[in-house]
């Protein structure tokens, strides 16, 4: 998950102004130039999803040594230091019905990261990011009133039913963890909602960064204690830190510049279906054909859901 990512539902900014040229009319766009910027738009997206599940698999790598607390912790320290240096929040002017959001959002920040790599800890990455994923699709679908979304809605509850079916090697904490996961993230995305509208900018987000950072630096003790980490284990975690938050906020920032905001909410949809591969290609965790299926379900869900609004 990432540390801010930012909204579908963004508003996009006003483009810049054409410069003028020595008569008073303006220059006219290059007709290639719109296609351009979508371009550049859609290959950041589909790089910032790999660069996220990349960075949970590598962050993955340092479970053995640090284990799951252990990389999230360091995680959220690298989270709040790229949000810091972006946002610069003034923390002394919040007031408490500002911070009350903030304090929230920490919280729930602090629980969906530490649920989601537990859950790939124990499941693996293509099915823990998939369950994931169910939080912002029913936040979507939850207010629609069509038939389309409601079919949406069936398909994405048959591909979790299907990907949590008993086995004989079912891990049922693990998939409990993938949903609480799922649903921090719909928590994330209302009080992001909330925190967006009572502090300007990106400061709200950050100083749940920190907030949340300062929550686990006593935890990244005990860890760095109990077992002392190598320097690998600490280079994935900070990798995975970096991939998985500075990377994906920094290319949304790029995106929603680029791309409209409903383009954005489709792309972001593919990021289970990305998971899986690269737990399958990176980790070695093959799944099989009604496992794929049902991530293909959920990913179709929201696909189909953000195309019919169009």
């Amino acid at each position: 998950m990432r540390a801010a990512t930012l909204p579908a539902s963004a508003p996009l900014p006003a483009s810049a102004p054409l410069s003028s040229s020595a008569s008073s009319s303006p220059s006219p766009t290059p007709p290639e130039e719109p296609a351009r910027r979508r371009l550049a738009g859609v290959a950041t997206m589909i790089g910032s999803g790999l660069s996220n599940q990349t960075g949970a698999a590598i962050g993955s790598l340092a479970f053995p040594v640090l284990g799951p607390v252990g990389v999230v912790a360091v995680r959220q320290y690298v989270a709040a230091v790229v949000l810091t240096a972006v946002a610069r929040p003034k923390l002394r002017s919040l007031t408490w019905w500002q911070w009350r959001p903030v304090l929230a959002l920490a919280l729930v920040f602090g629980t969906m990261n530490l649920s989601l790599y537990t859950a790939i800890d124990r499941i693996g990455l293509g099915l823990a990011v998939t369950l994931e994923f169910l939080g912002p699709l029913a936040i979507a679908l939850s207010g629609a009133r069509r038939r389309i979304d409601a079919v949406c809605a069936l398909c994405a509850a048959a591909g979790a039913v299907t990907l949590m079916r008993p086995q004989p090697s079912t891990d049922y904490l693990g998939l409990g963890l993938g949903l609480l996961a799922a649903c921090c993230w719909a928590s994330y995305i209302l009080l992001n909602r909330t925190v967006g509208s009572r502090i300007p900018g990106a400061q709200g987000a950050a100083a749940a960064s920190l907030v949340s950072a300062a929550m686990f630096l006593p935890v990244g003790a005990a860890v760095a204690l109990s077992h002392p980490p190598t320097l690998t284990a600490v280079g994935c975690a900070v990798v995975a830190g970096v991939l998985s938050s500075a990377v994906p906020y920094l290319a949304d920032l790029f995106t929603l510049r680029r791309v409209p905001a409903q383009a954005f909410g489709l792309f972001m949809s593919v990021n289970p279906l990305l998971a899986a591969l690269v737990g399958w290609i990176g980790l070695g965790q093959g799944l099989g054909a009604l496992e794929w299926a049902a991530i293909g379900a959920v990913v179709a869900a929201n696909s189909v859901s953000m195309l019919a609004r169009r």
